[in-house]
């Protein structure tokens, strides 16, 4: 496809588009009906719920509210006053008497009062109620209140918290990276407020770059991913921050063993801010994840975000302009440890729009910048320069019609531009890189009109791809979700999609942490990464409070980019296509009345990957994975909680033996015959042995308590109580064992003006 006909695509689709908005416009509402529309907030500072429950008890209909805190429920019979009842965990349950006008949209806004969730129980109306047909197999939606009942271990994390979920696998307590149904971890999209974060990890993948502080939500899709999402094969984690208070001045601070942070926010005319940082500090606690190896660690990030809305300006508006800043520094004093740095620098903005239609739409404009940096001073690695420039624009359409159905549809416009400067033993230096422009529309339409029965179905077309493989050009990503209530209580869903990747990491599968991946699109060698994913699960629902969620899938995956282990001569590839599959079953149980609350999940999956005819475990495949979590609210500002973890053995490489390999590193040295002898690992088939399972207990407790005007907030927490030996590695050129996270003690405090 030549780059002139892209513009073409480009105009055909925008027209189409505001056809779509012209045609649904113009639709004429039901006679003697009008639609609800409310918008769900804090009432303390402003801030969105999203995800809040909303349920008219007379007609036993609801909506549940999006991640902007708006929630839609067309078809309401006109001319008559209804009970509005919303909630949301960790705030009081409000009723609302509400007229529904005919032939309108009739506006509402709902404030909800907090009530702190570890002094008093909270009410909550079960979800199955309220979507009985939602399309959302594989997604999972976390509020800032349901992340504070997981246990803090040294701090809390975003990613971490993702290694509860069924199907997401962890490598071990050192690293925060996950792996999702058998996938490598690139194939993992990470937004924040839908902007792409392409390295999301601090020190060495210890912690996630992003501050709990700064999160109002989560939307996290293991399966069933929708067409409006791209560029992945495997999940999306879609991390929306806060606003800002819109009544007052906040300020907050707390530290823990390894950082400090600040939090200010407050309200601006029209709008509010709000912005953060936390900063690390040299720490012992450092050497626990690193084998008591010396760990210079530095890293920062900060955040900030300006909130518009004035009526006066543009009627149901919201203007939004946020930042992003991430960096990190591997600082050795040793001359023979290379020192390594990285950073990622994050803007966007945002047009949000409502209208006197049931049709919202959302414009987006975002830079996404990183750069990561290997300096080898005398260690002997090779240097290395990597950089990735992101300029996305991004047109969200959606439209509600009276029958509750729902159509979706976007256009997005990616320009990326990579460099990777690789230098070899002669000092040559290399630039694998190359740019590229992906012009993608999507369409999907939600069949939501009958109670027992949804279905979500349409595409995602690449018109114009990153990579300068002919096969880049016009992709075709179908996608299908079904739900189906069998009963009040039973919901089956299944789903089918396509997904493809053009971008991916020269990651070394052999590396037991990985330091460095640097991205790159795709070489045109190479055709884009493919997954075609099958689906289906049941939602049980035994009451309202006590649920299982139980999912199957099975993945086929083609053209996975592998590094060459075997190049020899520089006309040989770096990357190899791979193909992979993996499937599995998973189940999660969850009961959640205050002041208890647990959650167990087990997974049973197997993962393979097929390199020229090799077949292998990727390190990542856990065959068995189990973990249960237990909260309890003991009242009085004291909330504890315990979670249990078991996996089955990772695979790894044995050594088969050893011999003396000579290594002439000193011309000069006086006796290089007898002192540049080393020992040499001789490797067995790849991951063909597995560790020892692994398991782990962590406890917690914290206590909520006010000093006027402070609040504060201490959590204790202590990491491997009964200090179970995990096996990580063991050494190549001795086979010695490196175990992970002993017995650890931990805290932090928080305090709130």
């Amino acid at each position: 496809m030549k780059v002139i006909s892209s513009k073409n695509y480009l105009l055909f689709i925008i027209s189409i588009s505001f056809l779509f908005v012209g045609i649904f416009s113009s639709i004429n509402k039901a006679q003697e009906k009008g639609t609800l529309r409310g918008l769900v907030t804090d009432s303390t500072n402003g801030e969105v719920l999203p995800f809040a429950n909303a349920l008219i008890k007379n007609l036993n209909t609801g909506a549940a509210a999006n991640s902007s805190g708006y929630f839609f429920i067309p078809s309401i019979p006109a001319n008559k006053t209804y009970t509005l009842t919303v909630s949301f965990m960790g705030y009081v349950t409000k009723s609302i008497r509400v007229y529904i006008q005919p032939n309108k949209i009739n506006d509402i806004k709902v404030r909800l009062t907090p009530t702190n969730i570890m002094l008093q129980p909270v009410e909550r109306i079960g979800k199955r109620r309220v979507e009985k047909n939602a399309t959302d197999l594989g997604l999972q939606r976390i509020s800032l209140r349901g992340m504070e009942m997981f246990p803090k271990g040294v701090e809390s994390d975003v990613f971490r918290s993702l290694h509860f979920i069924p199907g997401v696998q962890s490598t071990g307590d050192v690293s925060a990276r996950y792996y999702v149904r058998g996938s490598p971890s690139d194939e993992n999209l990470v937004l924040i407020n839908g902007i792409t974060i392409y390295n999301p990890f601090h020190a060495f993948g210890i912690f996630s770059v992003v501050d709990p502080d700064m999160i109002n939500s989560l939307e996290f899709y293991k399966g069933g991913i929708p067409p409006e999402y791209g560029g992945r094969l495997s999940s999306v984690l879609n991390i929306i921050t806060k606003d800002g208070d819109k009544n007052k001045f906040d300020a907050i601070a707390s530290t823990s063993f390894i950082t400090g942070k600040a939090l200010v926010e407050g309200p601006i005319p029209n709008g509010s801010f709000i912005a953060t940082i936390r900063k690390s500090y040299p720490t012992e606690i450092w050497r626990k994840f690193l084998n008591n190896q010396n760990a210079p660690i530095d890293f920062y990030d900060a955040s900030f975000k300006l909130n518009y809305s004035n009526p006066d300006v543009i009627r149901g508006s919201k203007f939004v302009v946020d930042g992003f800043f991430s960096g990190d520094k591997l600082i050795s004093n040793d001359p023979r440890s290379e020192d390594m740095k990285w950073s990622n620098n994050v803007l966007g903005m945002s047009w949000f729009q409502i209208t006197d239609s049931p049709l919202y739409f959302e414009i987006d404009l975002s830079m996404s910048n990183f750069e990561g940096d290997v300096i080898p001073k005398l260690s002997g690695v090779a240097p290395k320069i990597n950089t990735v420039n992101d300029i996305s624009f991004n047109t969200k359409f959606t439209y509600i019609y009276d029958s509750k159905d729902e159509l979706h549809s976007g256009i997005e416009i990616k320009n990326i531009e990579t460099k990777l400067l690789l230098q070899n033993s002669l000092g040559a230096i290399s630039n694998i890189g190359s740019s590229g422009s992906n012009i993608d529309f999507y369409a999907y339409y939600k069949f939501l009109r009958f109670s027992d029965f949804g279905a979500s179905f349409g595409t995602r077309v690449v018109l114009t791809g990153l990579s300068q493989s002919d096969a880049a050009n016009f992709i075709f990503d179908p996608y299908v979700n079904m739900t189906y209530n069998l009963s009040p209580l039973i919901t089956l869903k299944a789903g089918w999609g396509i997904y493809d990747q053009q971008i991916t990491t020269l990651s070394d599968e052999n590396e037991v942490i990985s330091l460095f991946e640097p991205w790159i699109i795709t070489p045109g060698y190479l055709k884009p990464a493919t997954n075609i994913m099958y689906s289906a699960g049941a939602d049980i629902y035994f009451t309202d409070f006590l649920s299982l969620d139980a999912q199957t899938y099975y993945k086929a995956m083609h053209n996975i980019p592998t590094l060459n282990d075997n190049k020899v001569l520089d006309s040989d590839p770096d990357l190899l296509p791979a193909t992979g599959e993996s499937y599995g079953d998973e189940f999660q149980l969850k009961y959640q009345k205050d002041p208890l609350n647990i959650t167990a999940a087990y997974t049973l999956s197997w993962a393979y990957k097929d390199l020229n005819g090799w077949v292998y475990y990727p390190r990542y495949d856990v065959r068995n994975s189990f973990n249960i979590m237990v909260a309890y609210n003991f009242g009085s500002g004291w909330q504890a909680s315990a979670v249990w973890v078991f996996n089955s053995g990772l695979p790894f490489t044995q050594n088969m033996g050893y011999y003396n390999k000579f290594y002439f590193n000193d011309f000069y040295s006086t006796f290089p015959i007898f002192e540049s002898y080393q020992p040499y690992g001789i490797l067995s088939d790849k991951d063909l042995a597995r560790l020892p399972d692994y398991h782990r207990l962590d406890l917690s407790v914290s206590k909520y308590f006010e000093i006027s005007p402070f609040k504060f907030t201490v959590d204790a927490s202590i990491i491997n109580v009964y200090n179970r030996k995990n096996i990580f590695y063991f050494v190549r050129s001795t086979g010695a064992e490196v175990y992970m996270l002993p017995f650890l003690p931990t805290a932090t405090i928080r305090v709130e003006l």
